[in-house]
């Protein structure tokens, strides 16, 4: 049986290899078309830009790893069944979920490494990814400057603009202007338009101020303080320095906070525990309020009191009554159903944070074991249909895949909104499956299909019996079926 197992395990190994060449790098070529529009224009450098695809690719690797596992599965058992081989099998009196022990034997190890992949490797490369991305959006391309358009100019890091310079004319060998307007607003309470005949662009040594040199023009100033006032001054040479705006990349802290997509699942569990655990200090904040509310109810508007708010302190000598409609209220009424509503929608809050970390959580975890069931469903299908070929392949693969992830991404966007348990939400398309899978290797020993058969044809009437088989009218007694 060594033999066998061996012999499995490499009608495996080829078709997985290749399945995850094939499918990373439709995937990469997704990414980099994407990716194109932000990274162009920034003036990188080829060690940045392959910085970028690289810390793509384990995000990648996640999708495509299950993926490849379920097309050499079902490629596999696919050539096993149309060239006789399971046939033989069953006439030497092997079952043929024998063959897929070794399979799932290795598709739980499989799995083990993913759960730690996606545990350590993947939020410190989407971590990494972001920030770099960030610092990229950042990165001001002022050697690019274009002709004839209103350039923003951003300073210091920031991403919001502090100048606009347009230029007629911009030689790029010498670094100069011709016909020069520049909106400066990097002070809000003074408003600036330069107007300028040429000029000259120079960067500091360390590469991170751009100096403008320019001659024979005039500024126009509006002072916020006295909008009445405008000025016009004159100049021959006047001279601008914007800081912070070089070309280089300046990298942010790998400190900075990270999203759920980019915690370890240490980090996701202690941010759902910390966020419970301030739903509880709400929930009895909530308790004391309104216990204090209503004690201060019962005593009356009119007989005057003060209390003590665990929130803040309330003293009423009398509160004014006011008419709503068929109902009166007094201040304090009002005031309790204000603060109850704060803490509602402040533990609402809560609840969906911390369910947006349980479902990134279990999700680390369903797509790592998702290996073992696509194992299991795989090979049924392919053993029932041997003539299918890659057709088949390609097939079930996009129609198992469509189904699996359609429910991952519907069952994360219930939980989020709190309408499902995480683990129920990201779970269920593995138990789904898994029951499906378990039905067909139920199956799979009975002699449905040989390679005269299983084809197309055999694989549409199958599914159009199963899909018709509850309204089929039951046969009455002493009737033929």
């Amino acid at each position: 049986m060594r033999i066998l197992t061996r012999y499995i395990l490499k009608a495996h190994l080829a078709p997985f290899l290749f399945s995850l060449s094939v499918l990373t790098g439709i995937l990469m070529i997704n990414t980099v078309a994407r990716r194109l529009e932000t990274l162009a224009g920034k003036g990188l450098s080829w060690s940045v830009m392959a910085e970028v695809f690289v810390l793509s690719l384990p995000h990648i690797l996640a999708l495509t790893l299950p993926m490849a596992v379920l097309v050499s599965t079902l490629h596999a058992f696919s050539s096993l069944a149309a060239e006789n081989e399971v046939t033989a099998l069953k006439a030497s009196g092997i079952n043929l979920n024998r063959l897929l022990f070794p399979l799932v034997i290795a598709a739980a190890l499989f799995a083990g490494g993913m759960v730690w992949f996606n545990d350590v490797l993947l939020p410190e490369t989407n971590h990494a990814l972001k920030l770099l991305l960030v610092d990229i959006q950042r990165k001001s391309p002022t050697l690019q400057l274009k002709e004839q358009t209103i350039n923003p100019i951003s300073t210091g890091g920031s991403s919001r603009a502090k100048y606009y310079l347009q230029a007629a004319e911009i030689r790029s060998a010498t670094s100069e202007l011709k016909d020069v307007v520049i909106y400066d607003l990097s002070d809000p309470g003074r408003v600036r338009t330069i107007y300028a005949d040429s000029g000259e662009m120079a960067f500091n040594q360390n590469q991170t101020d751009l100096f403008l040199i320019l001659h024979d023009g005039w500024i126009n100033q509006i002072d916020d303080d006295n909008p009445e006032r405008f000025v016009r001054s004159f100049f021959e040479q006047y001279r601008i320095q914007m800081r912070g705006v070089g070309n280089q990349l300046t990298r942010t802290d790998s400190s900075a906070s990270r999203s759920d997509r980019e915690m370890s699942l240490a980090m996701l569990h202690h941010e759902a525990e910390e966020s419970r655990s301030q739903i509880d200090s709400l929930r009895a904040e909530a308790l004391l309020n309104t216990s204090g509310s209503i004690d201060r109810i019962l005593a009356g508007p009119a007989q005057g009191f003060s209390g003590d708010s665990p929130r803040r302190r309330l003293s009423f000598e009398r509160s004014p009554v006011r008419a709503f409609g068929d109902s009166i209220y007094d201040d304090l009424t009002r005031r309790a159903y204000v603060d109850a509503s704060s803490l509602s929608g402040r533990a609402r809050s809560l609840e969906r944070r911390a369910s947006m970390y349980l479902v990134e959580y279990h999700k680390k975890y369903a797509i790592s074991w998702a290996v073992i069931v696509f194992v299991l469903i795989g090979a049924p299908i392919a053993v029932r249909f041997p003539r299918g070929g890659v057709g088949l392949v390609i097939a079930a693969s996009i129609g198992i895949f469509a189904v699996y992830y359609a429910g991952l991404i519907g069952g994360e966007s219930l939980a989020d909104e709190t309408s499902f348990s995480p683990w129920i939400a990201m779970w269920a398309p593995n138990i789904i499956f898994l029951f499906l899978a378990l039905w067909g290797l139920v199956r799979i020993g009975r002699e449905t299909a040989s390679a005269r058969g299983g084809g197309w044809d055999d694989m549409l009437h199958s599914i159009r019996t199963l899909l018709t088989r509850p309204f089929r009218r039951a046969p009455k007694p002493g009737e033929a079926a």
